[in-house]
């Protein structure tokens, strides 16, 4: 191994909302470089060269990645899709662990306020609210999220449908992301590198919406005729 490269980097990414994140840290989930930015429908075009050139950057080779963070969601489809697969591909070529960790849980984490809820889209009318340990709650239309004492709004993607300051704190725990899942994520890898697994089989992603005709089941996604 050349002496410029170094060991015991870890790999974060996230595709769960419109900003894709990368980050690169060491074994104690502190960030040695990060990255974000617009994806668009364009996930499988530019997810794969923002790592190389993020490991580039620092002077990591793949061969020396420790493990790898990857945000299970709630979110769309095809990014959450790109997201896991690029990073199961990951983790099985090089034969290092992987962990999923909730997207919401780590912007939530981000933002580091007592009581902080998230709002996020779940397709251009709805919403959904997202409380730490407890199921999504879909908001249908214009009904705005019914907070309850000591709470407080955090919005990601929701730009002209959630109040300004609510999505001026989703920005700054969007920003915040990558270290989140460092943070969370070490310790679960070393648990992982503790008992010898992967980890690929369990990871299953949180979509907020499917593409038209597919329907969730039993844990997979069963396509379908039906499309009403």
């Amino acid at each position: 191994m050349s002496a410029d490269l170094k060991p015991e980097m870890i790999l974060a990414i996230d595709t769960a909302t419109t900003r894709v994140v990368v980050a690169l840290g060491t074994g104690e989930g502190s960030v040695a470089r990060s990255t974000s930015w617009e994806a668009g429908y364009r996930h499988g075009e530019t997810l794969l060269p923002a790592i190389e050139r993020i490991l580039g950057q620092e002077g990591v080779a793949r061969s020396v990645l420790a493990g790898i963070v990857v945000g299970t969601g709630p979110g769309a489809f095809t990014g959450l899709r790109v997201g896991l697969a690029t990073a199961k591909g990951l983790a099985h070529g090089l034969g290092i662990p992987l962990v999923g960790l909730s997207t919401a849980e780590a912007l939530l984490s981000a933002d580091g306020a007592p009581g902080a809820v998230l709002l996020l889209p779940a397709g251009p009318s709805d919403r959904i609210l997202v409380r730490p340990g407890e199921e999504p709650s879909l908001l249908r239309g214009g009904i705005e999220p019914e907070l309850r004492d000591g709470e407080s709004l955090v919005a990601v993607d929701l730009v002209d449908r959630a109040p300004p300051d609510a999505l001026t704190r989703g920005e700054a725990a969007r920003a915040g992301l990558g270290a989140a899942l460092l943070r969370s994520g070490v310790p679960r890898l070393s648990s992982a590198l503790t008992q010898g697994t992967v980890g690929l089989a369990a990871l299953v992603p949180e979509y907020i919406t499917l593409p038209r005709g597919a329907r969730a089941g039993s844990g997979t996604v069963a396509w379908s005729r039906d499309l009403r």
